[in-house]
This record gives C-alpha cells, structure tokens and sequence, in this order.
C-alpha cells in the first residue's frame, strides 16, 4: 500500500470513532467536489453538470426542480454517513501488519522499540496511546488499529430530560411580565424612611415635579453588588436630564460604612434610604436587591423590574443588550408609555410576606434549622468562607431568608447537579451535596411559619473550621508571580499564566488546595501540568489543550481534594504548571493571585490516580439550537477502576452525560447531568470505586443551548466551534481513575 494512502488511513484511524469529524471530513470533500462540478458557478448542478457523477448524487434532487443544490447533496450525503464510516473502517481492517510494522520503525528512530518524546510526537495519530512515560510499543500501535476497525455504535442521540426553564435552569435573566401584575400604573404612597445618617425622610422630597428612579441596592447580593457601578451611570444620566435617583438598601446585616465604601468605589453620590425593616419596600411593592422603579412626576409608577440585562442568576454579559431602566425613564421624561413596562429583576429575593400560622409546628432555627445549615451551608457561608455572605447566626438567616427559599425551592442550593438515584436507591456519589428531601421540607415549612427561633439552649456546638489551608500545612506553594488586575464591571477573558514547579525529582501528591487571594471575583481555575519543552507524556501540547495534563480545579464549595490512604497523584520532575483563570467581575476593581497548595506523600501510593480527557474539537453547533448534542468516546485498552467524572463546557453548556458501553451491551449510564451550569465545575467521585473489563467504551455526550432562551448565550446568531474563551464552547468530560494489579513506575518521592 502506498505511504500517502496508509498516512490517509492513520489520521482516519485516530478518529474512526468520530462521527461529527467524519461528516466535517465529508462536507469539505462534497464542497470541493460541488465546486468542481458547478461550471457556471450558480449554486447549483444541472442534469448536463451532474452526469459525470451521477451516480453518487442519485436522489439528491429532493424537491424535483430538476437541479441539485448544496444543501441537497449535503443532506444525500448524511443519508449515506453510516455507509462511508463503514467504507473507512474496511480499509482500516485491510491494512495489514507489515504495512504498520515499517511505519513504526520509521519513527522509532532510536530502535528501541518505543515511541516517546519528539518519536511520538511526529505521530500526533497516536496521541490518545501517549498517556505512559514509558512510551508506545509496536504491539499496542496494532492493538489500536485492530480496534478501530471494529464497528461501534454510535453516540446516543437521546435528548437531556424535559424541563421548564423558569423552574429548573440554572440561570435567570430578566422576562417580561404583565404590567398590571407589577402595579404599573399605581401610585406610590408618600413613605416615610430613614437615610444613611440617620436623618427620617419622605418620598416626596425627592419626587416633587420630576421623574425618579428607585433602585434596590445590596453589598452582599452579588449580582446587586455587579450593579452598583452601573447604578453610578444611571445616576449621571438622570441628572443631567433633571431627574433623581434613591438608592434603597434593604438587608438588615449590612452595615452603612459596608454601603459608603461601595459607593466610595463606584462614585455613585444619591441618597441611600435604609430599610432595616423592610416597610418601604413593601410600600413599593419592591422584592429583589435589584429591583428598580420609575416614576412620573406624579409619582405613579411607569416601570418595574431589571436595569438591564448584562447580569442574572449564573451569568454575565460584558454589555447589556437591553437597558430596560434608562429606556423608561426616557419615556417617562417624554410622557410616553415605556415600550417594556415590567420584568423580573435577578437578584436576592427578599422575604417580606406575613408568616403562615396555618402550618404552625415545633420547628425553631434553635433545635432544626441551625443544625440543617450547619452541616450543609455554613462551609462556605460563613466568615472566610468562599461564599458571598454568611448564614451562622439566626439574624444573617433572616436577612437572606427569600434568597434561600428560592434557591433550596429550585433545587440549585447546596449546588449538586447529577440526576437523584432512582426511588429506593443510595447516591452512588460520596461527595454528593445535595439537600436531603427531609431537610428540605423542613426548612422551607419553617420560613414560611414565621421563622421561629425557639430555645438557644437548644442550640447544636459550634463548629470549628481549618486555618489558612483545609489540606493541612502544605509542602510546597506554586503561586502565580505577580497579580492579575481584574476590572470592576462586564466580563473578562480566560487568563493562562505558567509557573515553574522548579522540582528536582518526581513527587507523589497526596492532597492539593486551590486558593484565590479575591475569592470573590474568581470564577473557577484549572491547573494543567505541562513537562519540559511544552511536552505532556511525549507528545507536544497546545496551551489551550485542555484534555491532557489536568490536574487540578478550583470553584467554589470544591477547591481541595484529599486523597484516600495508598492513593496519590504524579507532579513529575521540572513540570510547568499551567493556571486557567476565569475572572467573574463585581462592581469593584481589585487584583487576585491564586496559588496551589500541595501536600506530598511519605511513600510511593498503591494507587496512582490518573485523569483522561474525552473531548471533541470539532465542535459545530448551530446557530439557534436550543438542545444540540455533540458526543466523544474513549475505549480503555486495559481495565481499570474509575473514581469520578468532572464535565467541563462553557456558557451554552445545558447537560451532560457519562455511559458505559460494554460489547454487546446497551449503554449504562454512568453519571446524567441534567441541569449542567458552567458557574458550578463539580467534580462527581464515587463513593464505592467501579472496575471496567478492556475494551470498554466510555462515551460522553454533552447538549447545547445555542439559542436567543439562553442568557448567558453571548452571540446567537452564530455557529459555535471549540475554543479556548467562554465565548467559545468545549465538550469535554475528565475521568478519574487508577489502573487496578499495577505498582508505580515513576520513581517519585
């Protein structure tokens, strides 16, 4: 066989198991053919331009006009996909081992009969073999061809579970409502409230013959936190234009120097009224730490809902696309009605209803809910915690009580994503988070009974947290070298910065910590291992190769890993750390500089932990899609045991789904991820391990929201392919494991 004709096979070979890369392979081969054939250039084969291949465009004329367009014949060529796959592999089966053998010792410069470093990386086909240090042999390469000439299912096509966006989806973004629902057209009574020196007010000194916006305003609500320097905008405007703007800071736990170092920084100069006890928010009929209103200089109201919609629940834009707020109030200013009068604002809900004495029980914070907090909250809610507010004392709970029964009624805190187990059976998942349905019901009946707080004897012990590190005194600090500035408003791009581990030999890690020095702006981090001369177990690596070297992550809620006694992961010699940096700006400027804390082990492990990447770089998700798949797989020559899964895509991320297929079998699935949310990169491990045979396939198929319904979809209008930004998309599911009757062979200390 001709070497051009085997090289043509081998890059076939690396990806016989694509079916999307086989159809882009496809596609670009029908477009040079069309052109080719297409002598008049007019998009279109005639029956005199089709004849000299007529017998693959056969049928392809599918609405009879007696011509054949592109479309047609990309649609005829789907139909005919499954065909030319099987085309593919025949002529994988017919190379034969000879034909092999010579291409090894080609590259096989040193006749050692290994592929490794600069050997293997002149066989990029070979890649997804180079996961060893000790290098590729002759009989794994033929092993790989031999697999790959077998027939594979393929991908599932099953679509994630149904679910009604507003109940279920992660993200919330400002919906229009009806007027009459949010009071548009009602006068706002003349309310009484104190300012932030302490002086009493009313509402009319600041709405007497002139336009006014009211804006809610929170230092511990994020997405209000998000709005202050936009708050500061709005303000310029409006007074330039003769109207006003009051601030309205309702959450009793926040204190007036919190709110003046926030407009401090913002240079946001209106009056602030303070609604400890909520009473002029119920005046305004207001609910949300970012609700805004507009009022005519009669005081009637003209507007409620968002200021825009550059920030929700679980995303951010770096510009707004509508500015609901600034819209009306020139409206208002105009004596016109507002073209949108009414949305939601996502924000932090506020509990201002009456308490329900119809449900009365023996419920207090005291003796249940403290303790329902406590074990499931308080880690990161609390002082020093990586959350945006704390939830240890009866009155912060209070102050964040509609936040919580929304969030806990939505099933989106504790953050936990995986499927529930089916009814009757355990979580297989030993860091499952998610709340236990009798703890849920227990504190949702509890804020809607008024909130009692019973005995304080009754209360549980306190809990004591780590110190600077939950690891443990690390034995080494891998930091950033300088700090990373981030900007206050909008968005910002992935930083990738390097640093030097400066090792002199191999060690074995134990446990590991991801620490941000501005918790607060810190979206998430990967930490990717890159070897001397940019190499990752012989093959050279892109930065934003995201599928090889993982080692570890950072969100918050999951920013440190322990491994179990005998188990440990490799930090091999002069390794260079790669940190990916997602930046989520909140209204201040400030700078960050995170570093990675290790601990090593005293002995080599029984167990090394490895992590694989199943990828997909040929991403094609269309424009407007609102549920694409994309799938990957990944067959494992040998048996192993699997620890966990971590899915990773971007913004248009929807679900996720892990399944195993054995020969012969229909798939199992392994982990189903719903409600994916690219705010929360969770790791899933197992509490109980589970061993794989060789040759198992473990298949990962990811679904994309593309369209204008996602709000955290910045352009939906276009195609999207992988890439490196959260603009861009991956689909990439990590799997954890260990290689079961094998030692180390590194020999790390």
């Amino acid at each position: 066989m001709r070497s051009a004709l085997l090289l043509l096979l081998v890059v076939l070979a690396a990806h016989a198991q694509d079916r999307p890369l086989l159809e882009q392979l496809g596609r670009q081969w029908l477009d040079e053919r069309f052109k080719q054939y297409d002598t008049n250039a007019d998009g279109r084969l005639s029956a005199d331009e089709a004849k000299p291949v007529a017998a693959y465009v056969s049928g392809a004329d599918a609405d009879g006009d007696g011509s054949i367009t592109r479309d047609e014949l990309q649609a005829q060529f789907r139909k005919r996909g499954g065909a030319l796959q099987n085309a593919a592999r025949k002529a994988l089966a017919a190379v034969n081992g000879s034909e092999v053998e010579q291409r090894f010792k080609q590259l096989d410069k040193n006749g050692d009969g290994k592929l490794v470093g600069e050997e293997l990386a002149q066989a990029r086909w070979l890649s997804q073999l180079g996961r060893s240090v000790d290098g590729v042999t002759l009989a794994e390469v033929k092993d790989f061809f031999a697999s790959l000439s077998k027939t594979t299912p393929p991908a599932s096509s099953a679509s994630p579970p149904d679910y009604k966006p507003e109940q279920a989806s992660p993200r919330q973004e400002p919906k229009r409502i009806k007027p009459g629902d949010a009071g548009i057209g009602r006068m706002i009574s003349d309310a009484a409230f104190s300012d932030l020196d302490g002086r009493q007010r009313r509402l009319s000194e600041f709405t007497a013959g002139k336009a006014t916006v009211i804006a809610l305003v929170s230092t511990s609500c994020p997405v209000s936190k998000r709005y202050i320097p936009s708050l500061a905008t709005l303000e310029q405007d409006a007074k330039a234009r003769g109207a006003a703007l009051l601030l309205v800071a309702p959450t009793a736990t926040e204190t007036t120097e919190e709110l003046r170092d926030a407009f401090r920084e913002a240079k946001l100069t209106a009056p602030c009224a303070l609604d400890r006890d909520g009473a002029l928010c119920r005046a305004l009929g207001a609910g949300v730490t970012t609700d805004v209103l507009v009022l005519d200089a009669k005081r009637t109201l003209v507007y409620r809902g968002a200021l825009d919609d550059q920030y929700g629940l679980g995303y951010s834009l770096d510009a707004p696309r509508h500015r609901y707020a600034a819209d009306a109030l020139d409206a208002a200013l105009a004596g016109r009605v507002p073209a949108v009068q009414a949305t939601e604002a996502p924000g932090c809900v506020l509990d201002l209803a009456e308490p329900d004495a119809s449900h009365a029980s023996d419920t207090t914070y005291h003796n249940r809910i403290s303790r329902i907090l406590q074990s499931n909250c308080v880690e990161c809610h609390r002082g020093g915690g990586v959350a945006p507010f704390p939830l240890e004392t009866i009155e912060q709970v209070n102050a964040k009580a509609g936040m919580i029964r929304k969030m806990v009624e939505r099933q989106l805190m504790p953050p936990w994503f995986a499927a529930p187990p089916a009814k009757g059976e355990h979580s297989p998942w030993g860091n499952d988070r998610s709340l236990a349905e009798r703890d849920r019901s227990d504190l949702l009946a509890w804020l809607s009974n008024g909130k009692p707080a019973g005995d304080p004897k009754d209360a549980p012990l306190a809990r004591t947290w780590p110190g600077e590190w939950q690891i443990g005194t690390p034995d080494a600090v891998f930091q950033v070298a300088s700090p990373i500035e981030v900007k206050a408003t909008g968005t910002m791009a992935y930083q990738n910065v390097t640093v030097k581990t400066g090792l002199a030999e191999d060690r074995w890690v134990s446990a590991f910590e991801v620490q941000p020095t501005s918790r607060e702006v810190v979206h998430h981090v990967l930490i990717f291992i890159r070897g001397e001369g940019g190499l990752l177990a012989g093959r050279r690596v892109a930065e934003n190769d995201e599928g090889g070297g993982f080692f570890a992550a950072y969100v918050p809620g999951n920013d440190h890993v322990i491994f179990p006694d005998g188990f440990a992961k490799n930090l091999p010699a002069n390794a260079t750390l790669l940190f990916q940096i997602h930046y989520t700006p909140n209204g201040t400027t400030t700078r960050d500089q995170v570093k990675l804390g290790v601990r090593f082990a005293k002995e080599p492990p029984q167990h090394v932990v490895h992590v694989a990447g199943i990828q997909n770089h040929r991403l094609s998700i269309p424009a407007g899609a609102e549920n694409h798949p994309e799938a990957a797989s990944l067959t494992v020559p040998r048996e192993v045991t699997l620890l966990g899964f971590m899915p990773h895509m971007h913004m248009r991320g929807k679900a996720f789904r892990y399944e195993l297929v054995l020969p012969g079998q229909s798939p199992r699935t392994l982990l189903d991820v719903p409600r994916y949310d690219f705010n929360w990169q969770l790791a899933y491990r197992y509490a109980a391990p589970i061993t794989i045979p060789a040759g198992s396939e473990i298949r990962v198929t990811g679904w994309f929201d593309n369209s204008a319904n996602n709000p955290a979809n910045p352009d939906p209008n276009k195609t999207v392919r992988w890439g490196p930004q959260t603009t861009d998309e991956m689909m990439l599911g990590y799997v954890e494991y260990y290689l079961p009757g094998t030692t180390p062979k590194v020999a790390a200390k």
